[in-house]
């Protein structure tokens, strides 16, 4: 069976997964992982700032992102998705678990998600 190495090729985007604790363990054991948040429902109001002060509680951000996304015809607003990673999977663990979550005046979904770990381009320590 041939083996396929694909070191010098980098993916064009990243894959987020969500997956149960348990699958989470053995994939971590096989592979460097990113834990992060996705958040549905928040306010086109809200920017990376209010995001990342409002989860900063459970742990340090090492990312924040949020997409607006087009109003559609069945409602009457629209509305942004987040994402959040932190620097460890017991803090994203802590957020994720920490129940209901209201951000900027909106009852928000949070998913818990991984991402297989990118490795830092050569030179780019800050």
């Amino acid at each position: 069976m041939a083996s396929v190495v694909m070191k010098n090729m980098e993916p064009q985007r990243r894959v987020y997964i969500s997956l149960p604790k348990k699958c989470m363990t053995v994939l971590a054991e096989k592979c460097k992982l990113d834990h992060g948040l996705f958040i549905k429902d928040l306010s086109t109001y809200i920017n990376e700032g209010d995001l990342q002060a409002y989860f900063q509680q459970w742990g340090s951000i090492t990312a924040c992102t949020i997409k607006k996304t087009p109003q559609d015809s069945d409602s009457k607003s629209a509305s942004a998705l987040g994402f959040v990673m932190f620097s460890s999977e017991e803090e994203a663990d802590k957020a994720d678990w920490a129940g209901h979550h209201y951000i900027g005046g909106m009852d928000v979904e949070v998913k818990r998600v991984v991402s297989l770990k990118m490795d830092e381009p050569e030179g780019s320590e800050g």
